[in-house]
């Protein structure tokens, strides 16, 4: 597997590797994700709505003739064309486009969120390949010592310092090595296809991820409030939306006028001579839509009071909740941080005590129980160093979604 070259980082240098491998792989992930695209179409689709509001209701075009021609002093009436246009109050329009620009709104801070979810989904997925994949690693590199426990064992079993029971149970712990590594590569394959899917392309691609992490133990957490986020922004800007949805029910409220013209077909008399004879008749008019039964008009207006409340409501309730998550975040990651010097500690000790054991092997005393506990031993505390670094990041993603200003 192709992996990128060995970075050591602090997490104030975290920036940097993201730079160079997850932050490339983020940009793919906002470009390509399905999710993304369809919020983007959906605001493009809210963008449209506002033009669609932008009009007048249709012209009314009417004809019709006479089956019984009324007689009228200068002909029998033929035939009636009216023509007529509705027009909205003052500012009704504007009201509308408003609204529907408000509504838009809300729309683009949907893809915002989303984007923000990605970005976290992207983090953590990168986390995770990288601890299974440096787990599997280091099970070949116990398996590589165990190796040469065997030899070790077998050249004190041809002197008698050592049974065939102790390479037996070397052999066994190399089986049980084993298994746990093919284990890893099977969730090393699901982990890859998660990572490449939430990147939409072929689940077969390759990964590349940094060789080491490190955590820099005097890093200080300097955002521990929750700022201008999108999800509690999108309350702001539904609030709006009932405002100005309210604004458009009370142009609504007001009467419509209309607009027109009335042309009537008249015949000549053969019988007469007028002035005016035959002369058709043109009318304009004028109307008035009055909404004199306006309950649904006061109906709304209460609902939208209503709504604005339940807004504020939730908003509250919200940010109480990204609070909380954020502050058990923040503590989650100083748990990883705890938990990663005391396994660094632990390894260190371990080690030590190998060595002692190695050297006990020059003067034939070793114990190969022993060594194969500290062998265990020091796994343990390496597969929980890589778990507590995988959490550690993983946590501060958290908190950077949950901190971050507004992603656009």
């Amino acid at each position: 597997m192709k992996k990128a070259l060995i970075i050591i980082i602090g997490l104030s240098a975290v920036g940097l590797v993201q730079a160079q491998t997850l932050q490339s792989y983020i940009e793919e992930a906002e470009a390509n994700n399905p999710e993304v695209q369809a919020f983007e179409i959906r605001y493009n689709i809210s963008k449209e709505k506002v033009a669609e509001v932008n009009s007048l209701p249709n012209s009314e075009v009417s004809a019709g003739i006479f089956v019984s021609e009324p007689e009228t002093r200068t002909g029998a009436q033929k035939a009636k064309f009216s023509v007529k246009q509705m027009l909205p109050w003052f500012g009704t329009i504007t009201a509308r486009e408003n609204y529907a620009s408000s509504l838009a709104e809300v729309d683009y801070l949907d893809i915002a969120i989303t984007k923000r979810k990605l970005r976290l989904a992207v983090s953590q997925a990168y986390y995770n390949f990288y601890a299974i994949m440096r787990k599997t690693e280091v099970l070949e590199e116990n398996g590589k010592l165990l190796k040469t426990y065997e030899q070790l064992a077998l050249t004190a079993v041809e002197v008698g310092n050592a049974s065939a029971v102790d390479v037996l149970r070397l052999q066994i712990r190399q089986n049980e090595l084993q298994e746990q590594k093919e284990i890893l590569l099977q969730e090393l394959h699901s982990e890859r296809n998660v990572f490449n899917n939430l990147l939409n392309r072929d689940e077969a691609m390759e990964i590349e991820v940094v060789d080491s992490l490190m955590i820099d133990v005097d890093y200080v957490q300097t955002k521990t409030e929750i700022g201008l986020h999108p999800e509690l922004e999108k309350y702001d800007r539904l609030y709006n939306s009932v405002e100005q949805s309210e604004a458009l029910n009370q142009k609504e409220a007001n009467p419509n006028l209309g607009f027109g013209l009335d042309y009537i077909a008249v015949s000549e008399r053969p019988d007469m001579t007028l002035n005016d004879n035959g002369k058709d008749i043109l009318m304009p008019m004028v109307s008035l839509s009055i909404p004199i039964f306006n309950n649904k008009y006061k109906s709304r207006s209460l609902q939208h009071e209503l709504r604005q409340e339940e807004i504020n409501a939730q908003k509250a309730n919200r940010r109480n909740l990204l609070e909380s998550i954020l502050s058990a975040t923040i503590n989650n990651r100083e748990a990883a941080r705890i938990k990663y010097n005391t396994q660094l500690k632990n390894l260190n000790q371990a080690k030590d005590a190998e060595e002692i054991l190695i050297k006990n092997y020059e003067t034939g005393t070793i114990d190969f129980n022993e060594l194969l506990d500290i062998q265990e031993l020091q796994l343990k505390f390496q597969t929980n160093q890589i778990e507590a670094v995988k959490n550690y990041y993983s946590q501060m993603a958290a908190i950077n979604y949950l901190v971050e200003g507004r992603l656009e």
